[in-house]
């Protein structure tokens, strides 16, 4: 027996990664995930540049996780220039990470994996098949976009977001408008969740227990503060890059990374893994249609514990507005920062996982250097053992089944490619 899967690229991703297999006489020769895609440097572009403006370029780094990027910048920012803020801000805070949750969540669900659930092409092709869960995935999505220009001042690339605070502020008025179209989210959501349900049984069932490391906090389901709690060893309270230990590969323009084992799981299954008993009554009535419990060992899953976050999204969000309805919403002024030398490390949980940000600022506010670890990154070399052990599996399927399978497992991680690549010093010494 003799196949070649050989997938220049893998759809329904962001990003351009390639699937290679190899199998000759019945022997598996070879195994690849690789990413060809070119570095965008911006490591290098932050170089220099005042610590006000790293927010802003560094949320450019990614579409879709534009919050995420600029919350990690702008806590790496202030952790290296001694900056506290109030706990309004970091209410406020979290409820943009809420929107782009639930945002980039629906996004994958609903117009990435659900095609896969319908054995169809793309999304398109659903619509044909059931319009009205299509809708729902698109009210899911605007009412995502909503709340995020509504916290943050636009869907994309945030604009209210600072260092020290908020530039602008949403109205009461605004904020008790927005609770309502949750509340009718929800019920969508819980459509949805029913709907998909019937066919979940369209993933395969396929297990590989990893680690799986996401951040965690006593008492909450955390997405902007937390210590990285990892399901093998415990908290991680070292230097992130003990736990976080990049490497390269030769076939990625993208590095890998390594914990204890020789790889690690982030994202929405990492920590449903991790925090699952702190969900909301709401996210665990979700999880329960799908019978889903923790440990789940099972990559494909990592969509329904999407939808479980979005259910979990939902409730805390109408907890915070609810709050700022009661005590109402001070529009507090961003304190005058003196730059100052230092080194800040910023942690969030964006929709596809453990994003970290490293500066070193110079006493004239600059940055000196910068270190940025993604979450696609954390899960390339998880990604490629998945592969490993899934390809044994399914060796023996039809070579058009063993493809769509690959490339339903890539997808299940949600990766996001083109925000993994890096640039790499290399240094050639000439013998003579």
């Amino acid at each position: 027996m003799e196949k070649r899967i050989d997938v220049h690229y893998v759809t329904r991703v962001e990003g351009h990664g390639n699937i290679l297999v190899e199998i000759k006489d019945n022997e598996i020769e070879k195994i690849e995930w690789q990413i060809p895609e070119a570095p965008r440097f911006f490591e290098a572009i932050v170089k220099d540049q005042s610590y006000e403006y790293l927010p802003f370029i560094t949320s450019r780094i990614c579409g879709i996780c534009s919050i995420g990027h600029t919350l990690t910048s702008i806590k790496a920012v202030e952790s290296a220039l001694s900056i506290e803020v109030s706990d309004q801000t970091v209410e406020l805070r979290e409820l943009a990470l809420h929107a782009e949750n639930i945002q980039s969540h629906s996004l994958h669900v609903g117009f990435l994996v659900l095609p896969d659930l319908f054995g169809k092409r793309d999304v398109i092709e659903v619509t044909k098949e059931n319009k009205d869960l299509v809708k729902k995935v698109i009210e899911l999505h605007k009412l995502a976009n909503r709340l995020s220009d509504l916290v943050a001042g636009r869907t994309t690339h945030p604009v209210s977001l600072a260092v020290g605070g908020f530039y602008s502020y949403p109205s009461l008025r605004e904020l008790e408008k927005m609770k309502n179209e949750i509340k009718n989210g929800k019920r969508i959501l819980e459509e949805f969740s029913y709907e998909m349900e019937k066919r979940i049984n369209n993933f395969p069932d396929f297990r590989r227990e990893t680690e799986y490391i996401a951040l965690s906090k006593e008492g909450i389901y955390p997405f902007y503060d937390g210590i990285p709690k990892s399901s093998d060893t415990g908290y991680l309270e070292g230097d992130y890059r003990e736990f976080a230990r990049e490497y390269v590969v030769d076939v990625s323009t993208a590095k890998h990374s390594k914990h204890v084992r020789d790889s690690y799981m982030v994202g929405a299954l990492a920590r449903f893994n991790i925090n699952s008993r702190n969900l909301s009554d709401f996210a665990k009535q979700i999880s329960s249609i799908f019978d889903l419990e923790a440990p789940c060992y099972n990559p494909f899953m990592n969509s329904v514990a999407q939808l479980v976050e979005i259910a979990h999204n939902m409730e805390e969000s109408i907890e915070i507005i609810d709050k700022f309805l009661n005590n109402g919403l001070k529009e507090e002024k961003i304190p005058k920062i003196k730059p100052k030398k230092g080194r800040g490390i910023g942690m969030v949980e964006v929709p596809r996982g453990l994003l970290i940000h490293d500066y070193e600022i110079d006493d004239r506010g600059r940055c000196r250097k910068a270190n940025l670890v993604i979450p696609t990154n954390q899960n390339h070399a998880n990604i490629q053992k998945d592969m490993e052990k899934f390809v044994p599996e399914i060796m023996n399927k039809p070579k058009e089944e063993i493809e769509q399978m690959l490339k339903m497992l890539v997808r299940a991680y949600d990766p996001c490619i083109s925000c993994s690549t890096h640039s790499l010093k290399v240094r050639v010494k000439w013998k003579s």
